[in-house]
């Protein structure tokens, strides 16, 4: 069974957009680690948003979803408190709401890992100042 890891919006337009700096690295880099993705709908929100240049490339990510090349975690109604107190918590940085949604995911799930090409999740802690483990290590790189 393979293990789970949040994935951010920067790695998935990596993945669909192949004009961005990160993409062969984020397919390499997928390819060579096999998980079961987790994410959320604030998160391909995002996503589409900047894969909106090209329909092709939004339907390929949909079909992708479709076929559970990522999990969408549960975001609801009762996230909303949880969500306040973490934009309000980081709002010098700021976090925005996907980034909220995937702390809220990794808090209910136990998922202690994530791939993102922000250095957003080296400051956000989880209860216990637990850290959510950024996986890529690279994301600062400006170079292919």
């Amino acid at each position: 069974m393979l293990n789970s890891i949040l994935i951010d919006a920067g790695p998935l337009i990596a993945l669909f957009d192949s004009s961005e700096r990160h993409h062969r690295k984020i397919r390499a880099f997928l390819k060579a680690n096999p998980y079961r993705f987790v994410s959320t709908i604030a998160v391909f929100t995002e996503v589409c948003h900047m894969l909106d240049f090209n329909v092709n490339a939004q339907r390929d990510f949909y079909e992708w979803v479709m076929c559970k090349g990522v999990i969408i975690g549960d975001i609801n109604q009762n996230d909303m408190p949880r969500i306040v107190e973490l934009t309000g918590k980081y709002s010098d940085i700021p976090m925005d709401f996907a980034d909220a949604t995937l702390v809220i995911v990794a808090e209910k799930t136990g998922i202690r890992e994530i791939i993102s090409l922000d250095k957003d999740f080296d400051i956000y802690r989880l209860p216990g100042k637990e850290q959510i483990h950024n996986v890529c290590r690279w994301q600062d790189s400006r170079k292919d």
